[in-house]
């Protein structure tokens, strides 16, 4: 953790920056998660930099542990009527160190799927370190979906990254920017030209 909370706080800084001059109508663009708009990411964010292991435990117990409902009230319990002050609660949080129970590497996971998440839909651009998205990816071919991961996705195929140390897998390859093979093995869509190789289509699916 010593090693990943810079790259997250870094991670939520650059996207506080990002978003400090967006238009007010463009806050309701529908996010890369599904059912989720731009706003509704970013107060999931807020409630994740609050959230701490033992208040995870009670809401998710509250929420009768459906970790869907949990993520839907912790939304509604960050969402301001001012995307602005949703903002501006984001900033006072992100130099948090706290976390739910869970890998360390899920931090990372959070910070770049879900920047992505709200930057690609409005057409903003930003440079993750390939390093840690490389060990983001990697945290997600070891974790099934139903626990948030990717595994699942990538059977069969052998992943490439063509800007980080990671080459894993057997069967068709992938060759693409850590990044993007991150956010496909997460479920999200990416460019076509993002991906090559004779596997990239199976994992795009």
């Amino acid at each position: 953790m010593t090693e990943i909370w810079p790259v997250v706080h870094a991670e939520r800084q650059a996207l506080i920056r990002d978003l400090g001059d967006l238009e007010a109508q463009r806050w309701v663009a529908p996010s890369l998660c599904p059912c989720w708009d731009v706003h509704d990411v970013l107060a999931h964010l807020v409630d994740d930099a609050r959230t701490t292991r033992l208040g995870f435990l009670r809401r998710l117990a509250a929420a009768g542990f459906d970790f869907d409902r949990c993520n839907a009230r912790g939304i509604a319990r960050e969402r301001r009527a001012d995307p602005r002050e949703t903002l501006a609660a984001f900033r006072a949080v992100s130099g948090r160190t706290t976390s739910a129970p869970a890998p360390p590497a899920t931090r990372l996971v959070e910070a770049f799927v879900h920047g992505e998440d709200i930057r690609r839909p409005l057409s903003l651009t930003h440079v993750c370190p390939a390093g840690p998205v490389a060990e983001a990816l990697r945290h997600q071919l070891k974790t099934s979906v139903k626990l948030g991961g990717g595994k699942e996705r990538a059977v069969g195929l052998r992943l490439v990254a063509t800007d980080a140390d990671l080459d894993t897998g057997t069967g068709p390859e992938v060759h693409g920017r850590a990044l993007a093979l991150l956010l496909a093995v997460s479920g999200r869509p990416v460019g076509p030209e993002e991906l090559t190789g004779p596997g990239a289509a199976a994992l795009a699916r």
